[in-house]
């Protein structure tokens, strides 16, 4: 169980490695138009190592539903029950 905290730190990890940038803050209302080089090539390392993070699986529905990173942090609260 994971709790909205704890996914923007963990999800905060996984956007500093696949950007190489220590500077990205991440907010609920961030998306990729914000963040230069967040490309689909980028939102697939993001998804992927989020799913490995979490030890879950998003469904093509779920990804195409994502609009921020708020979208992103309430489905895997979502999938991990927290």
């Amino acid at each position: 169980m994971a709790n909205e905290k704890d996914i923007y730190t963990a999800l905060s990890e996984i956007f500093h490695d696949v950007f190489m940038r220590d500077d990205i803050v991440l907010s609920a209302d961030l998306t990729s138009k914000q963040v230069h080089g967040w490309d689909s090539f980028k939102q697939i390392e993001i998804i992927m190592a989020s799913e490995e993070a979490w030890k879950i699986k998003f469904n093509t529905r779920e990804l195409d539903s994502l609009l921020s990173v708020g979208d992103l942090v309430a489905l895997i609260a979502k999938k991990t029950g927290g």
